[in-house]
């Protein structure tokens, strides 16, 4: 009976390993459209990320490079096709302030990044360097704005700086700094990961925080809609995103 039973199920581990599946994909009867943005990429002061990375200065470097980015990554990046790229973080951003990182390279004033190694950096890739990257790589660039350490007016400035067209002290900042054309970035993250290193936050007060924040984010500064993006919870605390 054992060596019955033993033949039988040879037979059908056989039967199953010859057997060809096959699958049908349906293409046009899709009804519903997932936004290729949820497959960003993302780029934080971590390591050797943004400095030796992506960039590597203009100067003192034999690696080819465009206004000291990188061109074997922007070439790399290009072929993956990346919907959109996120920076300056991660928990760095909300130690970030923007305004550290225009205008003359050598004027520019340094910090530590206390997150990531302790190590100091020299703000020398900054807001125009990541923004005329994106540019380069063809991506959608995503802002991560400062909630757990920086201001409104901190951040809605940042928006305007970048975004605006017309005459305004922020506009005409950016020109002077040598853009005179705005970036009409779309995606601005309203803080980072507030419930940890953005700030040790509960939802409800969180919850506040970017409404005022978005509040202040003027949709009409540039020519294109932005989106206002919230931090997500952590893991599986639906009591966050519930009360979010």
């Amino acid at each position: 009976m054992k060596k019955q039973l033993l033949t039988l199920a040879v037979a059908c581990l056989g039967s199953l390993a010859s057997a060809q599946n096959k699958v049908t994909i349906n293409a046009s009867e899709g009804k519903h459209v997932i936004s290729r943005h949820i497959y960003g990429h993302f780029a934080e002061h971590l390591g050797r990320c943004i400095y030796d990375g992506f960039y590597v200065g203009e100067s003192n470097t034999k690696i080819p490079n465009k206004n000291g980015v990188r061109l074997d990554v922007v070439e790399a990046l290009k072929k993956m096709k990346i919907p959109n790229l996120r920076w300056p973080g991660g928990c760095f951003a909300d130690t970030y302030h923007w305004k550290d990182g225009i205008g003359p390279k050598a004027k520019r004033p340094k910090i530590v990044n206390t997150w990531w190694g302790g190590v100091t950096e020299d703000n020398s890739f900054g807001t125009h360097d990541f923004l005329n990257m994106c540019e380069l790589l063809g991506t959608e660039p995503y802002l991560a704005g400062n909630v757990g350490s920086g201001t409104v007016q901190d951040l809605t400035e940042w928006v305007q700086y970048v975004n605006f067209e017309k005459n305004s002290p922020m506009s005409n900042l950016r020109q002077q700094n040598g853009r005179q054309a705005p970036w009409n970035v779309r995606y601005w993250g309203v803080g980072n990961e507030a419930w940890g290193c953005g700030g040790n936050m509960k939802p409800d007060y969180y919850a506040n925080i970017y409404r005022q924040y978005s509040t202040f984010m003027n949709p009409q500064v540039g020519k294109e809609r932005i989106f206002r993006i919230a931090s997500g919870a952590s893991d599986n605390d639906y009591n966050w995103t519930e009360t979010s």
